[in-house]
């Protein structure tokens, strides 16, 4: 499996494809890359993959523009609305991988939090009781491990909030390399954060059969080189 790069991304958009069918595409998203226009002007990916399959595409799941990982659009309308509903009935499985500054307080654990968006910062609280502006975030995570100095955690999710991996690590102490936004001793010189949506696993619209979506991490990444070989090549 070809893992992207930013590199001439016109040009390499077909590298990123994890799975296309008559109803679905998946892409493996390089950190940097926004999924949406934003403010930069910065083409995204959703431009790139429409460019690509020559066709409107219709977005699915969004990830943070200085994460990596599986990104999912919808080439029907009926097939959105079928993609939707499994995310919103939460049958859609998302596992995700993250590199963390600190060793969190348990090896394993289940986090239930309020959250609040705050959307002139671009940032989420933590919130002590539910309020009219808040939703619940859910996840659990696992160290599956370590090196001198982080530590790897396996993710998985069970409510997309807005920026909810990061905000509930750094609530418990354990910040994401290179996430400055919510407490990371300093950035990383690509700006990219080590966040990467590894595994959704996706209900095709029509056969019905279960789709494992799986991308792969990122390359020249000395910290993502070292826990492949380490500790995901052990799995």
């Amino acid at each position: 499996m070809n893992t992207p790069t930013m590199k001439n991304s016109t040009n390499n958009i077909g590298a990123w494809v994890l799975e296309k069918n008559n109803q679905f595409i998946a892409f493996n998203k390089p950190s940097g890359v926004p999924v949406q226009e934003d403010k930069t002007g910065d083409t995204s990916l959703l431009r790139l993959a429409e460019i690509y399959t020559k066709k409107k595409l219709f977005l699915c799941n969004r990830i943070d523009r200085p994460a990596s990982g599986v990104v999912l659009f919808a080439k029907t309308k009926t097939s959105l609305e079928s993609i939707n509903k499994q995310f919103q009935f939460r049958t859609i499985d998302k596992t995700y991988l993250c590199i963390v500054e600190a060793k969190p307080p348990k090896d394993a654990d289940s986090l239930t939090n309020w959250m609040e968006k705050n959307g002139t910062a671009n940032k989420s609280f933590i919130v002590p009781q539910k309020t009219a502006r808040s939703t619940e975030a859910r996840l659990d995570y696992k160290l599956i491990g370590s090196s001198d100095r982080y530590f790897l955690l396996e993710i998985k999710l069970h409510t997309g909030k807005h920026h909810q991996i990061r905000c509930q690590l750094a609530h418990i102490g354990s910040v994401i390399k290179g996430d400055v936004k919510y407490g990371a001793r300093r950035g990383n010189k690509d700006k990219s954060i080590h966040l990467h949506a590894w595994k959704t696993i996706v209900t095709h619209p029509i056969s019905k059969k279960k789709i494992m979506l799986e991308a792969a991490l990122p390359n020249e990444d000395s910290l993502w080189d070292f826990f492949k070989k380490e500790t995901l090549g052990k799995k």
